[in-house]
């Protein structure tokens, strides 16, 4: 009778007969293992069976390189064409300058991928181990998929951290005026020493604009003056993250934002470096004694917002573009108190 086990990897098959020494063999698939396992019975019931010479030796494996061979060659021929490329290719050069790189690509096995889970654990949260442990699964996928090589996604065998909680930090009225007047006329920042607002015109209204629309910061910085239209309120956005075009309607506050920007010589609203805006929107931040406050939490803050105006989900979701509510409802922070003084109205 045969008997079938997962160990790491790979699938054993073991046969079992009375009076006669136990018979093994391990497969990739268990499929394979099945269908040795009838082949070797189907002898032994004929008595034809011939068991293997003691000084046979196994096929050798392919020589299929080591997974930090695998991993330059997706960001090489693939991760090019993502939209995502410049974030992937940051976890792929981390990945391809870890010990697990070296591993080679025949002898992966999920215990590697663990102890490299349990080294990242100590460096970064839970939510960037996730990120990266999903590319890695997409790279042995799409190497056995498209590029027919003989890999096992043994990233499917390992045990995931549970993801950071979502973050729920949004600006009080007051913090978002500090931070708005940080940007423009500066002030004093943790050494006492006077900070002069940004220099750059664009940050403050790109600030102002990601407050008033939801719009990510990556849509903000592609938004180009032929999508705007002043005269509808509307701003058109052909790419967006999950994929698809959307186009913002604008309140009377993004309106003014954008009224009042002068049209840059390549066409877009903000021409302005995504690391720039990074670096003044921080520095702003700490001048204004902002703790805990990321710029996407912008878009925290302006869903929020426009949810007290469109308590419709389906509308609210037409702004900010979440093509799942359950995520939505991430991006939605009300207060209790609010909620009171509907319940009283």
């Amino acid at each position: 009778m045969a008997t079938f086990r997962k160990r790491g990897d790979k699938w054993q098959a073991r046969i079992q007969r009375r009076g006669q020494p136990d018979i093994s063999k391990s497969f990739l698939t268990k499929q394979d293992a099945l269908t040795w396992s009838r082949g070797v019975e189907r002898d032994l019931d004929l008595g034809v069976y011939a068991p293997p010479k003691a000084a046979a030796v196994e096929e050798a494996k392919p020589d299929l390189g080591t997974l930090g061979d695998l991993l330059r060659r997706y960001r090489e021929e693939v991760t090019p064409t993502k939209r995502s490329a410049r974030h992937e290719t940051q976890w792929l050069t981390h990945l391809e300058r870890d010990a697990l790189a070296a591993v080679p690509l025949a002898a992966l096995t999920a215990k590697a991928v663990g102890d490299y889970r349990d080294r990242r654990l100590k460096e970064v949260t839970a939510s960037t181990l996730l990120r990266t442990l999903q590319v890695l699964s997409a790279i042995l996928n799409h190497a056995r998929r498209e590029w027919a090589l003989p890999v096992v996604n043994v990233v499917s065998d390992v045990r995931k951290p549970s993801p950071n909680k979502a973050r729920d930090r949004i600006l009080t009225p007051e913090e978002e005026a500090r931070l708005m007047h940080a940007l423009t006329s500066g002030g004093r920042d943790g050494a006492g020493r006077f900070v002069p607002g940004t220099r750059n015109p664009w940050i403050a209204p790109a600030v102002a604009l990601a407050l008033s629309t939801a719009m990510r910061r990556g849509e903000l910085l592609a938004l180009r003056w032929e999508n705007v239209n002043l005269e509808k309120r509307t701003a058109f956005l052909p790419f967006t993250k999950n994929g698809d075009s959307r186009t913002v309607p604008l309140s009377p506050k993004a309106l003014e934002v954008l009224a009042a920007l002068p049209h840059s010589e390549d066409g877009r609203v903000f021409p302005v470096a995504g690391g720039a805006l990074q670096k003044a929107f921080a520095r702003a931040r700490e001048v204004a004694g902002i703790e805990d406050f990321h710029f996407h939490d912008c878009r925290h803050c302006a869903v929020t917002n426009l949810a007290k105006k469109l308590p419709n989900l389906i509308e609210l979701s037409a702004v900010s573009g979440h093509r799942d509510l359950a995520m939505l409802k991430r991006y939605y922070h009300t207060s209790p108190e609010y909620l009171a003084a509907k319940l009283a109205a």
